[in-house]
């Protein structure tokens, strides 16, 4: 399905509203004058609050892409686009999308 291309100025959050950035965005490809987000490099996530129900602090550190772009690619890897799913580590949650450049698309 096609999506919006994910770049380094998304807003992208964590389950519990910490913020993720990826480790290493593209230096090949560029959309709204920002590099793109590619599948196989994780995110870092910054200001994770969660704590488990007894209270030990368990936040987000880092999430791993399991979608992408199944037809675009920069350098051989797939690109992250808006329906791309991750799952973060140590707890599992979901990572959510929350905004992106709306100009360039992919499959």
């Amino acid at each position: 399905m096609p999506g919006f291309i994910i770049h380094l100025g998304a807003t992208v959050l964590c389950a519990h509203a910490g913020q993720a950035q990826p480790t290493s965005p593209s230096t090949r490809v560029f959309v709204s004058g920002q590099p793109v987000s590619l599948q196989p490099m994780p995110y870092t996530i910054a200001g994770c609050p969660f704590t488990t129900p007894g209270g030990n602090p368990l936040p987000c550190l880092t999430a791993q892409w399991v979608t992408a772009a199944t037809r675009i690619t920069s350098l051989g890897m797939p690109l992250l686009l808006l329906d791309s799913q991750a799952i973060c580590t140590p707890n599992g949650t979901p990572l959510k999308i929350v905004s992106t450049q709306t100009r360039a698309t992919g499959t």
